[in-house]
């Protein structure tokens, strides 16, 4: 197969934008709670269900849709097009370097912290872990890795190592395929070798939609009605969500992640009615800010968290729920401005070369995107 799937400059923008829209979102998703500030506990009331809303059910998304750009991206230029060995080359620094750095860095400052009797209760005791925890702390090998939500990235660098197999498969049998990996991703089977089964889904799904030329602006006239659907789907889950939790029967995980996955959807309707907006297009200008956000969001969160617990107090968590998460996004804003001014050489090794705004994807290049899910404990 010679075809290549034809992205231009509109597309290219919706992409951008919708990584910056729903990496933003995943700092809800990981905003840190104890049990006795639970949204599930109920203390809250409505404003409980606006979290199981926000963090349990609608950014959840995140992580199908953002796999599935991934997959478009790789295959663009078609099967012929693929060029395994330099997509590794170039996928060891623009995923796996930044995913050493920036983990690394975090366990490393945890480690500092806990020898001096620092931050324990908070993160995994680092200080007195096996050499089996370190190896899942450090490069996420079978568990979850200190920055928990870079296990996206993980999870993605597997996908790109199948993505041969994975393309074969999706060009012979796509019904067949993707129906057996929405079955993986959604009924309550063993991970296996992915800590996020809805990754391999996104990914497969990306990866179906560019080698068979999908139009994928061909819902864009249904966009208003896919984005009110979907939109319902997480309001009625989030109501579900909150009458059981935080315990939930097998046929709501179920749920969760099916509503997830059709997520993908209503985030590409959506990027068609922003993008058309001022706001919209500025945001999808911002390149590499999203990957920052990503890497970084989750030890400012924690740290935000360690600070609170010695001044705040459980009464007062709807303003810890607001206030942390604007904090971190302007000090990650600012933080990545400095650094690209002033350590550009530093910046494009933790953003993996995600520089600058929309353009038109050339050759093998992809700038792949991430999410997770979130608090400390319970949002894994």
């Amino acid at each position: 197969m010679t075809d290549t799937v034809d992205i231009d400059a509109t597309v290219s923008q919706r992409i951008n934008l919708m990584r910056i829209v729903l990496i933003s979102g995943i700092i809800l998703v990981h905003v840190p709670y104890d049990p006795a500030t639970s949204p599930y506990a109920g203390q809250f009331g409505g404003f409980d269900w606006l979290r199981v809303f926000l963090g349990d059910s609608l950014f959840r998304i995140g992580v199908p849709c953002l796999s599935a750009i991934s997959g478009y991206l790789l295959f663009q230029r078609g099967f012929a097009g693929f060029d395994y060995r330099r997509t590794l080359r170039t996928k060891a620094s623009t995923i796996l370097v930044p995913f050493l750095l920036w983990n690394t860095a975090f366990l490393l400052l945890v480690l500092a912290a806990q020898s001096r009797g620092i931050g324990f209760g908070y993160l995994p005791d680092v200080l007195n872990a096996t050499p089996r925890e370190w190896m899942n702390l450090s490069f996420a090998i079978e568990a979850w890795p200190v920055n928990i939500p870079l296990y996206f990235l993980r999870d993605l660098l597997l996908c790109l190592l199948l993505s041969p197999l994975i393309a074969i498969a999706v060009l012979r049998y796509p019904r067949t395929v993707l129906a057996l990996m929405l079955a993986y991703a959604v009924l309550p089977l063993p991970n296996g070798i992915f800590l996020k089964k809805s990754i391999l889904f996104g990914f497969s799904f990306g990866v179906c939609a560019a080698l068979h030329r999908v139009d994928i602006r061909r819902l864009d006239r249904f966009a208003v009605p896919l984005v009110l659907a979907v939109l319902t789907m997480a309001v009625a889950l989030s109501l579900v969500l909150f009458a059981f939790g935080p315990q939930f029967p097998a046929w709501l995980d179920m749920l969760r992640s099916l509503t997830a996955i059709a997520g993908i959807f209503g985030a590409w309707a959506l990027s068609a009615l922003l993008v058309r907006t001022a706001q919209g297009a500025a945001l999808a200008k911002l390149g590499g800010l999203s990957f920052w956000i990503f890497c970084a969001h989750y030890p400012l969160l924690v740290l935000f968290w360690m600070v609170w617990n010695r001044l705040g107090s459980a009464g007062d968590y709807p303003l810890f729920y607001v206030a942390s998460p604007l904090l971190a996004f302007v000090i990650l804003v600012v933080s990545h401005a400095a650094a690209r001014r002033f350590t550009p050489s530093l910046h494009a090794i933790l953003t993996g070369r995600r520089l600058g705004g929309p353009r038109a994807p050339t050759g093998q290049r992809q700038h792949p995107p991430m999410e997770p899910s979130g608090s400390i404990a319970q949002r894994r």
